[in-house]
């Protein structure tokens, strides 16, 4: 397995869902080192439930090349259960079923693939499930 791509799925956030939890109860997905609210430093690692509602979403229909075949394509503003706010694309979904409010379930799938050396990035994306 290529170095790069061993990395890639060793990102705990990546592919486990795992947020900092901080202490004022601030939930971070990505990882942030700094509590945005108090200014501490002291956090819990948690695993996220996999589960969200749609705060705002977008259908993309011009994108760069990494992504031009995909389009169209929907990418939203999620609120998990646990408070962490992400940006995911949506999947397996139609554009019909997509509002704000929806609820949604996430999950591992193939992002893309980087370049002439081809490795692949897996990621979470989000389907709507009611």
């Amino acid at each position: 397995m290529a170095n790069s791509q061993r990395y890639t799925r060793e990102i705990p956030h990546r592919y486990r869902l795992e947020a900092q939890k901080f202490p004022s109860g601030f939930v971070s997905l990505p990882n942030r080192y700094v509590d945005p609210i108090s200014g501490k430093k002291e956090f819990e690692k948690i695993k996220l439930q996999g589960f969200g509602t749609i705060l705002s979403y977008t259908i993309i229909h011009i994108a760069s090349d990494q992504f031009k075949l995909l389009t169209p394509y929907a990418v939203a503003i999620i609120e998990t259960d646990e408070g962490a706010r992400v940006t995911a694309m949506i999947t397996d979904t139609n554009f019909e079923d997509l509002k704000i409010g929806a609820r949604v379930e996430f999950v591992l799938r193939k992002i893309m693939e980087e370049g002439a050396s081809g490795i692949i990035n897996y990621g979470y994306k989000a389907k709507v499930i009611g």
